[in-house]
């Protein structure tokens, strides 16, 4: 049975609000380098950056900081919100020069075998470098949120729908 999204806990307001916030760490360069020296959500916690996100999510319901700290430092690495695009789409997507996948299957399969944030939190800010600091803000923060088989199947079709067939 395929595990479901709760409609009461994140959703377009929740998306909203966190791409506000990233948009503002343009303004505050100091804030968006001190969340990127952060190597683990638990330090991410003690940055008055992410208290500001969890300050504007709270009246829109009751929010996991876990998962918030690991949003934000996630995306703190991203330079370019491109939101057309899925982040798992943006991974298995073609580089110019080598004609390979920006991200490897290998790295790709590795990343969803992950089953916790904790352990999501430094290969996915690898990833997000590796795709060029480039990501769907909203799409990201809420694969993040939700990460879950339902997730990781939905990147596997988006990854492989794109990427070359040696990366398969």
């Amino acid at each position: 049975m395929e595990q479901q999204k709760p409609v009461s806990n994140f959703g377009r307001k929740e998306t909203s609000i966190i791409t506000a916030w990233w948009e503002s760490l343009a303004a505050t360069p100091g804030d968006r380098a001190c969340l990127r020296r952060c190597r683990t959500p638990a330090q991410v916690c003690f940055e008055p950056a992410f208290h500001r996100l969890v300050t504007a999510l709270g009246p829109v319901g009751a929010m996991h900081p876990d998962r918030i700290a690991v949003i934000a430092g996630v995306l703190s690495h991203v330079r370019t919100n491109n939101p057309p695009t899925k982040f798992a789409t943006l991974m298995g997507s073609v580089k110019e020069k080598t004609k390979k996948a920006r991200v490897s299957g290998l790295r790709f399969r590795r990343l969803i075998q992950c089953s916790d944030r904790e352990d999501l939190y430094l290969p996915l800010i690898r990833m997000v470098v590796m795709v060029g600091e480039s990501a769907n803000v909203a799409d990201l923060a809420e694969s993040i949120y939700w990460w879950n088989e339902r997730t990781k199947k939905d990147w596997a079709f988006a990854y492989y729908s794109v990427a070359p067939n040696d990366e398969v």
